[in-house]
Protein backbone atom coordinates (compact mmCIF):
# COMPACT_ATOMS: atom_id res chain seq x y z
CA UNK A 1 0.00 0.00 0.00
CA UNK A 2 1.72 3.55 -0.92
CA UNK A 3 0.48 5.56 1.92
CA UNK A 4 1.86 8.40 0.79
CA UNK A 5 0.54 8.52 -2.76
CA UNK A 6 -2.84 8.23 -0.45
CA UNK A 7 -1.93 10.84 1.48
CA UNK A 8 -1.34 13.23 -1.06
CA UNK A 9 -4.77 12.53 -2.98
CA UNK A 10 -6.83 12.88 0.52
CA UNK A 11 -4.83 16.29 0.95
CA UNK A 12 -5.65 17.22 -2.49
CA UNK A 13 -9.37 15.71 -3.25
CA UNK A 14 -10.63 16.35 0.66
CA UNK A 15 -8.84 19.10 2.13
CA UNK A 16 -8.45 21.47 -0.55
CA UNK A 17 -10.89 20.58 -2.51
CA UNK A 18 -13.23 21.38 -0.20
CA UNK A 19 -11.25 24.07 1.54
CA UNK A 20 -11.14 22.91 4.57
CA UNK A 21 -7.39 25.11 5.07
CA UNK A 22 -7.24 28.10 3.30
CA UNK A 23 -3.70 27.75 3.30
CA UNK A 24 -2.93 24.33 2.23
CA UNK A 25 -3.63 24.53 -1.66
CA UNK A 26 -0.53 26.84 -2.29
CA UNK A 27 2.28 24.75 -0.44
CA UNK A 28 1.21 21.70 -1.91
CA UNK A 29 1.01 23.28 -5.32
CA UNK A 30 4.43 24.29 -5.47
CA UNK A 31 5.20 20.83 -4.03
CA UNK A 32 6.63 22.27 -0.59
CA UNK A 33 4.68 20.20 2.01
CA UNK A 34 7.13 17.01 2.87
CA UNK A 35 5.18 13.57 3.04
CA UNK A 36 7.13 11.10 5.48
CA UNK A 37 6.44 7.89 6.12
CA UNK A 38 6.94 6.43 9.47
CA UNK A 39 6.42 2.89 9.38
CA UNK A 40 7.71 1.10 12.42
CA UNK A 41 4.99 -0.02 15.16
CA UNK A 42 6.34 1.32 17.88
CA UNK A 43 5.72 5.06 19.42
CA UNK A 44 9.37 4.91 19.99
CA UNK A 45 10.07 5.19 16.43
CA UNK A 46 7.27 7.65 16.45
CA UNK A 47 9.22 10.00 19.16
CA UNK A 48 12.56 9.24 16.96
CA UNK A 49 10.86 10.26 13.63
CA UNK A 50 9.22 13.21 14.94
CA UNK A 51 12.13 14.68 16.59
CA UNK A 52 14.09 14.65 13.25
CA UNK A 53 11.36 15.88 11.63
CA UNK A 54 11.22 18.51 14.11
CA UNK A 55 15.04 19.27 13.62
CA UNK A 56 14.65 19.09 9.20
CA UNK A 57 11.83 21.66 9.34
CA UNK A 58 13.45 24.00 11.54
CA UNK A 59 16.69 23.87 9.44
CA UNK A 60 15.65 23.81 5.92
CA UNK A 61 14.03 26.96 4.24
CA UNK A 62 10.65 27.05 3.61
CA UNK A 63 10.42 27.78 -0.04
CA UNK A 64 11.89 24.35 0.21
CA UNK A 65 9.74 22.92 3.10
CA UNK A 66 6.55 24.58 4.01
CA UNK A 67 5.04 22.05 6.52
CA UNK A 68 5.44 18.48 6.96
CA UNK A 69 3.03 15.03 7.65
CA UNK A 70 4.37 12.23 9.20
CA UNK A 71 2.34 8.99 8.14
CA UNK A 72 2.41 6.58 11.00
CA UNK A 73 -0.20 3.92 9.76
CA UNK A 74 1.14 0.97 12.33
CA UNK A 75 1.27 2.71 15.33
CA UNK A 76 -1.32 4.76 17.62
CA UNK A 77 -4.05 3.08 15.60
CA UNK A 78 -6.34 3.34 18.33
CA UNK A 79 -7.34 6.98 18.03
CA UNK A 80 -7.60 6.87 22.23
CA UNK A 81 -3.91 5.72 22.51
CA UNK A 82 -3.00 8.46 19.87
CA UNK A 83 -4.65 11.40 21.44
CA UNK A 84 -2.99 10.17 25.06
CA UNK A 85 0.66 10.53 22.50
CA UNK A 86 -0.08 13.92 21.71
CA UNK A 87 0.76 15.38 25.03
CA UNK A 88 4.40 13.36 24.48
CA UNK A 89 4.46 15.29 21.41
CA UNK A 90 3.76 18.39 23.23
CA UNK A 91 6.56 17.58 26.02
CA UNK A 92 9.19 16.98 23.04
CA UNK A 93 8.31 19.98 21.18
CA UNK A 94 8.98 22.02 24.76
CA UNK A 95 12.21 20.00 25.37
CA UNK A 96 13.02 20.91 21.82
CA UNK A 97 12.54 24.74 22.45
CA UNK A 98 10.85 25.52 19.80
CA UNK A 99 7.09 26.44 20.57
CA UNK A 100 6.17 29.32 19.33
CA UNK A 101 8.24 28.52 15.74
CA UNK A 102 6.60 24.49 15.19
CA UNK A 103 3.18 23.79 16.09
CA UNK A 104 1.57 20.48 15.52
CA UNK A 105 -2.04 19.94 14.05
CA UNK A 106 -3.58 16.19 15.13
CA UNK A 107 -4.66 14.09 12.22
CA UNK A 108 -6.46 10.36 12.67
CA UNK A 109 -9.27 8.37 10.68
CA UNK A 110 -10.80 7.74 14.47
CA UNK A 111 -11.15 11.05 15.24
CA UNK A 112 -13.91 12.14 17.34
CA UNK A 113 -14.51 15.34 19.21
CA UNK A 114 -14.91 15.40 22.93
CA UNK A 115 -17.92 17.27 22.38
CA UNK A 116 -19.57 16.59 19.62
CA UNK A 117 -21.66 13.56 18.75
CA UNK A 118 -21.13 10.35 17.68
CA UNK A 119 -21.26 10.18 13.68
CA UNK A 120 -21.06 13.63 13.36
CA UNK A 121 -19.89 14.70 9.80
CA UNK A 122 -17.50 17.98 11.79
CA UNK A 123 -15.14 15.06 13.03
CA UNK A 124 -13.81 14.96 9.24
CA UNK A 125 -11.79 17.86 9.72
CA UNK A 126 -9.61 15.87 11.80
CA UNK A 127 -10.13 12.73 10.25
CA UNK A 128 -7.05 11.38 7.68
CA UNK A 129 -7.05 8.00 6.02
CA UNK A 130 -3.77 6.95 8.63
CA UNK A 131 -2.46 8.81 11.78
CA UNK A 132 -0.05 11.23 10.65
CA UNK A 133 1.00 14.52 12.62
CA UNK A 134 1.42 17.67 10.90
CA UNK A 135 4.14 20.03 11.84
CA UNK A 136 4.01 23.75 10.50
CA UNK A 137 5.48 26.66 11.04
CA UNK A 138 4.18 29.38 12.94
CA UNK A 139 6.34 31.98 10.83
CA UNK A 140 3.55 30.75 8.02
CA UNK A 141 0.41 30.24 9.49
CA UNK A 142 1.39 34.22 10.87
CA UNK A 143 1.82 34.88 7.43
CA UNK A 144 -1.10 33.58 5.54
CA UNK A 145 -3.66 34.77 8.69
CA UNK A 146 -2.54 38.08 8.12
CA UNK A 147 -4.28 38.05 4.71
CA UNK A 148 -7.67 35.85 5.86
CA UNK A 149 -10.80 37.73 7.19
CA UNK A 150 -11.25 36.28 10.60
CA UNK A 151 -9.52 32.96 10.71
CA UNK A 152 -10.74 32.09 14.09
CA UNK A 153 -14.07 30.75 11.82
CA UNK A 154 -12.11 28.48 10.02
CA UNK A 155 -13.22 25.67 12.59
CA UNK A 156 -16.36 26.58 12.60
CA UNK A 157 -16.95 27.30 8.74
CA UNK A 158 -15.73 23.76 8.25
CA UNK A 159 -18.14 22.05 10.81
CA UNK A 160 -20.74 24.30 9.14
CA UNK A 161 -19.52 22.98 5.87
CA UNK A 162 -19.32 19.37 6.40
CA UNK A 163 -22.68 18.58 8.75
CA UNK A 164 -24.76 20.69 5.90
CA UNK A 165 -23.33 18.10 3.58
CA UNK A 166 -24.11 15.41 5.31
CA UNK A 167 -22.02 11.96 6.36
CA UNK A 168 -22.55 10.30 3.22
CA UNK A 169 -21.58 12.97 0.72
CA UNK A 170 -18.88 13.87 3.24
CA UNK A 171 -17.20 10.05 3.08
CA UNK A 172 -17.51 10.06 -0.68
CA UNK A 173 -14.83 13.08 -0.54
CA UNK A 174 -12.88 11.31 1.92
CA UNK A 175 -12.32 8.27 -0.32
CA UNK A 176 -11.34 9.87 -3.03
Amino acid sequence: MDYLKQTRQWVEHFVIALNLCPFAAVPFRKDRIRFVLESGTDPDDLMRTFLKELNYLYQIDAETTETTLIVHPNVLTDFLDYNDFLGVVDELLEASGLVGIIQVASFHPGYEFADGPTGDPANYTNRSPFPMLHLIREASISRAVEHYPEPEQIPVINTAKLRAMGMDKVKNYWKK
